[in-house]
């Protein structure tokens, strides 16, 4: 069992910038790799980004590839998302996960999740 507690998110103007966190507890944090995912009212969850265990290989989506960026620190527990340049388009709920197999672009290769934590991009 893993509890993930995301942090960090706001109301933020076009352009702006915030850096969520994912804290987790339970089974050792360092055997997962992690997934970033949002989802906007009205819309389904979509992949944001995926950091792998160790080496931090990273993934993003398309929309925010050169915008984003995931990190990790394995001895505290915490994955991170930094985001840049935000658009009104990046306004959703974000969660974090960790990954199990599969496609890391799908939600379904994801088991334990966070609540999440609301990002607002408007001016």
């Amino acid at each position: 069992q893993v509890q993930l507690v995301e942090s960090g998110g706001d109301l933020v103007q076009p352009g702006g910038s915030l850096r969520l966190s994912c804290a987790a507890s339970g089974r050792p944090f360092s055997a997962y790799a992690m997934g970033w995912f949002r989802q906007a009212p009205g819309k389904e969850r979509e992949f944001v980004g995926y950091i792998a265990q160790i080496g931090g290989a990273t993934l993003y989506a398309g929309s925010v590839r050169g915008r984003f960026a995931i990190s990790r620190d394995n001895a505290h527990n915490t994955v991170y998302l930094q985001m840049e340049s935000l658009k009104p388009e990046d306004t959703a709920v974000y969660y974090c996960a960790t990954y199990v197999r599969g496609t890391p672009y799908s939600p379904q290769s994801y088991t334990y999740w966070g609540r999440g934590t609301q990002v607002t991009v408007s001016s």
